[in-house]
């Protein structure tokens, strides 16, 4: 959402959860995305605009309008340590799933997301590989662009990308990724 906002592209956002330790940057989010299974004409405010909806509310989406969805895929290991790390920084109850557990369980959700766009009328999904972008910003946002259909400010995108930010590592087991 960083790189598209830094880049021109409009963003539905209401700034109501700010940067913080976990994301410096800011969040960029619309708290209103959680009602669209209850209201899904509040989509309608998003049009001509990127929003971001959490995975597990595709779904809600409703089929009169078409969506080009960039879905951001990283290892699910380095997403579930981000996942824990988080609720333990911010002193929450202990997650009811860690390790191996939630990252199967993050599998499973991904592939039933996944295959569920792929069966959406009006949908195009352009999967964003969280590694290619750190490696190579510059052809992965080619390709984000292209897939949009639009033309930005690629050069002030690419400052978006900051590997000081890759906190969250892959490493040989889930148990050590997450601290346990």
């Amino acid at each position: 959402m960083q790189m598209l906002s830094a880049g021109g592209f409009p963003v539905l956002s209401d700034g109501a959860r700010v940067a913080d330790e976990d994301n410096p940057r800011g969040y960029l989010e619309w708290e209103l995305a959680k009602r669209l299974p209850r209201e899904p004409n509040l989509i309608g405010m998003a049009e001509g605009k990127a929003v971001k909806i959490v995975s597990s509310l595709l779904w809600a989406l409703p089929p009169e309008h078409e969506y080009r969805i960039l879905y951001m895929e990283r290892p699910l290991v380095e997403v579930a340590a981000s996942q824990v790390a988080m609720i333990r920084r911010h002193g929450g109850a202990r997650p009811p799933l860690e390790g191996e557990a939630l990252v199967r369980t993050l599998a499973v959700h991904q592939q039933q997301v996944l295959a569920l766009v792929e069966r959406m009328p009006g949908v195009a999904l352009c999967i964003v590989r969280y590694h290619d972008v750190l490696a190579d910003p510059e052809r992965e946002i080619r390709r984000i662009t292209s897939f949009l259909g639009v033309t930005l400010d690629c050069v002030a995108m690419a400052r978006q990308v900051d590997a000081r930010l890759y906190r969250q590592r892959a490493c040989a087991s889930p148990q050590a990724a997450l601290g346990d």
